[in-house]
């Protein structure tokens, strides 16, 4: 890649957690050493699932330490977008299946005009990246989906690695996140191919010792070219 890519971020997904025991788990994965903490919001129309809103975006905030990286699969982010940035959202990424060529522009610059720090955009593994191309010079992040939004567990899709590698080869030097099925195995894959933050959620909170499971992935991404800094 003719660009250095953004430091290596290790952004665990809270949809893995212990709902019963979020706070806990956010203490448990900030001491860990993580970067970011992910949050995914589902409206049950987008996607078929439903999990959480705005409200507990705002209580997470109250006791994280590291930036919230908010994921709203909803069909009215534009809608929601203020509620999430009262609660705190640090990065709030939005999909391009529902804003589409005609309204991506318009979504961005108000989510922009809000405030909120880091601005991204993602989509499906079924969507192609290339239309993302008039919008890239605004997007703080984009995220490439290696499963399917919706569901935590999914395989790992290696297709979509391809999306990264364009996104590189376009000058886009700014967050590629990857999220779904991120694991020892698939992470090499993504920072050799030009992500940066690696979302994770049951292979993390699944692990034996969550701090030597992060610490393990900075190495992996490391030996895989990843820019590890503070």
């Amino acid at each position: 890649m003719g660009t250095r890519t953004p430091p290596i971020r290790i952004s665990p997904s809270l949809l893995s957690a212990d709902f019963a025991r979020l706070g806990e788990d956010v203490r448990r994965a900030e001491d860990a050493g993580c970067d970011w903490l992910h949050v995914d919001v589902m409206d049950g129309h987008f996607v078929p699932n439903l999990t959480i809103g705005a409200p507990v975006v705002a209580a997470l905030k109250r006791v994280a330490r590291v930036p919230l990286d908010v994921h709203v699969m909803i069909s009215e982010p534009v809608r929601y977008a203020p509620d999430f940035q009262r609660a705190g959202a640090h990065v709030l990424t939005f999909h391009y299946e529902v804003t589409g060529p005609e309204h991506t522009a318009a979504a961005i610059a108000r989510l922009k005009e809000l405030g909120i720090p880091k601005v991204g955009i993602a989509i499906n593994p079924d969507a192609p990246v290339e239309p993302l191309e008039p919008f890239l010079a605004d997007l703080d992040l984009v995220l490439v989906m290696s499963v399917f939004a919706g569901f935590g567990g999914q395989k790992f899709l290696p297709d979509v690695l391809e999306k990264v590698r364009w996104l590189r080869r376009t000058g886009f030097d700014r967050d590629v996140q990857m999220d779904g099925g991120i694991n020892r195995e698939t992470l090499p894959l993504c920072v050799e191919a030009g992500a940066n933050v690696l979302v994770s959620g049951s292979a993390l909170f699944g692990a034996p010792e969550l701090a030597a499971e992060i610490r393990h992935y900075r190495e992996l991404a490391q030996m895989a070219g990843g820019n590890i800094r503070s």
